[in-house]
């Protein structure tokens, strides 16, 4: 692939640390980005034992706070060739008449908004050197709606949406989009999704055998590395055991 440079955004766990993981022995240089800076620094200094490494510390709901972020880059990580928009989360698992507002505005801000602030502040370089690959972390709640699931589901459709949008308004600069869409992977998600009930959280990935967060960062950087004339711009994942958001074959014994 030559060398190119990679941003990861929640780069600090599940699918995009695994993704910065496998980046990195493939000598993709990499800026991780994510809130947690503990775990931004020690995760810079494992991989820096394998390529060029740099972090920034921000939160994708703090649209000043990307750009500043992201225009402080130094020449080394400047010219970002690869964008990973995977920071995302679901809060709550209410019905609509008994949902959290406060949960609602943190899905629509981090899952849609953070992500356009982010591409926003990459994108214009992209389309001036005629070259970049997005890839926009999806769902398979983008692709479906289940009890429950109303805003994060909406959110994820929204992905989906921004995601084709941007495959059409960016083709004629030579810019590849695609999105990567899971079904059930076993990371933070539940445990951010049920409020840090690990108990309950563990209750999601038993009984059949989930995707695992390196799954997924094997398929992104397939994707990554196919030949400039070919684009996957819209792929479904799901573990075997599973068929839709509601149909999971779980076996106990």
């Amino acid at each position: 692939m030559g060398s190119k440079t990679a941003l990861i955004t929640g780069a600090t766990s599940g699918i995009g640390k695994a993704t910065a993981q496998i980046f990195a022995e493939n000598g993709i240089n990499l800026i991780l980005c994510g809130r947690r800076k503990e775990r931004l620094e020690k995760l810079s200094g494992e991989l820096a034992k394998k390529t060029k490494v740099c972090f920034l510390s921000f939160d994708v709901r703090d649209r000043e706070k990307v750009s500043e972020s992201i225009n402080s880059l130094d020449e080394t990580f400047r010219d970002i060739d690869i964008l990973i928009n995977n920071a995302g989360n679901a809060h709550g698992l209410d019905p609509v008449d008994k949902g959290s507002i406060e949960d609602w505005d943190a899905m629509i801000d981090i899952n849609v908004k953070g992500l356009l602030y982010v591409s926003r502040a990459i994108i214009p370089q992209m389309v001036k050197r005629k070259s970049g690959h997005i890839i926009n972390i999806g769902s398979l709640a983008g692709k479906e709606v289940y009890p429950r699931g109303n805003v994060y589901c909406a959110s994820k459709h929204a992905v989906d949406a921004i995601n084709q949008g941007m495959r059409m308004d960016l083709y004629e600069h030579g810019i590849k989009v695609g999105a990567i869409n899971p079904g059930l992977v076993e990371t933070e998600f539940s445990e951010v999704r049920f409020k840090g009930d690990s108990e309950r959280a563990q209750t999601v990935y038993q009984g059949y055998e989930p995707l695992k967060p390196e799954d997924i960062a094997e398929i992104i950087y397939f994707t990554v590395s196919r030949p400039r004339h070919v684009n996957i711009a819209d792929l479904l994942v799901l573990p075997t055991d599973q068929a839709s958001s509601s149909l999971i074959s779980k076996n106990f014994k």
